[in-house]
């Protein structure tokens, strides 16, 4: 008797947990629409064209996402976030991904309770200048103004790296990208200092970017990725599978133009399954066998993304560096689908 009433209590328990969980995919497909918050504009990771269609590194992850939930790529809303009203939107609920060049940390990923679900681009924080101020190392900046986005990690460091080579400086305080880039025009700092993909989305903006200069030091490490709220697992599962469905695809040669045919002649057992054309594994997540597919077919796989938006065939001309393959010597790899 003893036992039965204990193991009522119990499941009295884990019913009553199960509902004051969070289920995103419900949600989700329920609205039918995933809202998905990523930066006010930076050009290359996330920014709208003149009809408001937003394109971007960090918008092709939420594409995928939204293929692979929705069957859609389109059907995502974009909600801007500065780097002081990114978290709170995610935290609060007002998006239910957020992908926007954010820095994975352990406070964020402890204390704000946030799960980064991978790394879609590894970076480092550096310092950009007009050419004609004649600096050409970062350890020339001492008593500089500095614009600055506040409530960034990029805020910590610099006051880290001044601190550790015994320099001073003035900090020009920013909300976001464009104002950063306002005000570093107009010279109300003498440097900009971001993630080194942000200074080259910047730079590339300008009317005269060979007039800027991006120095050499690199004083961070910046792991940039998606994020998603803690609790909800099956959810951060289908984000961060959806982004390496893109990864996988690249490393064994399964692009946007070739899908189709692979579907049916690859002999790869990893490409099968990462198809959906054995093991279901679409079902161990709640979604079909064709999740993957989609979110490959939504913008391409991580190389095609990479090269399109931001690679060294643009105007920002960054070369794969750090996020090549781990094959090609980076740091780009996906865990095996199986």
């Amino acid at each position: 008797m003893k036992k039965s009433l204990f193991l009522g209590s119990v499941a009295a328990v884990t019913l009553s947990a199960g509902v004051g969980m969070a289920d995103t995919l419900a949600d989700v497909k329920a609205r039918g629409e995933l809202i998905c918050g990523v930066n006010t504009g930076l050009v290359g990771f996330a920014a709208p064209d003149a009809n408001g269609n937003w394109a971007g590194f960090d918008i092709a992850v939420c594409k995928a996402v939204a293929a692979s939930v929705l069957g859609d790529p389109s059907k995502v809303k974009y909600v801007p976030t500065t780097g002081q009203t990114r978290f709170t939107a995610l935290s609060s609920g007002e998006v239910d991904l957020l992908a926007r060049n954010s820095t994975w940390t352990f406070s964020r990923d402890t204390d704000l309770k946030l799960d980064f679900v991978a790394v879609n681009y590894y970076d480092g924080q550096g310092f950009m200048v007009p050419k004609d101020l004649g600096v050409t190392s970062a350890k020339e900046l001492d008593g500089a103004t500095i614009c600055i986005q506040t409530g960034t990690t990029t805020e910590l460091n610099l006051a880290d790296y001044f601190k550790a080579n015994n320099m001073s400086y003035q900090p020009v305080n920013i909300d976001s990208n464009a104002e950063g880039e306002q005000q570093y025009m107009a010279g109300a700092c003498d440097a900009y200092t971001t993630d080194a993909s942000g200074l080259a989305a910047t730079r590339a903006a300008f009317a005269n970017p060979e007039n800027h200069v991006i120095l050499p030091e690199i004083i961070s490490k910046e792991p940039l990725g998606p994020a998603v709220r803690q609790g909800d697992d099956l959810w951060a599962d289908i984000v961060r599978w959806s982004f390496y469905a893109l990864v996988a695809a690249e490393e064994y040669g399964v692009t946007s133009k070739n899908i189709d045919e692979l579907v049916k002649s690859s002999q790869n057992p990893e490409v099968q399954r990462l198809l959906g054309v054995t093991d279901d594994l679409g079902a161990m997540i709640g979604l079909d066998k064709e999740w993957a597919k989609r979110a490959i077919q939504a913008s391409g796989n991580y190389g095609e993304i990479f090269a399109a938006n931001i690679g060294e065939q643009t105007p920002i001309g960054l070369a794969r560096g750090l996020n090549a393959q781990w094959t090609q010597g980076g740091l780009m790899y996906a865990p095996p689908f199986r």
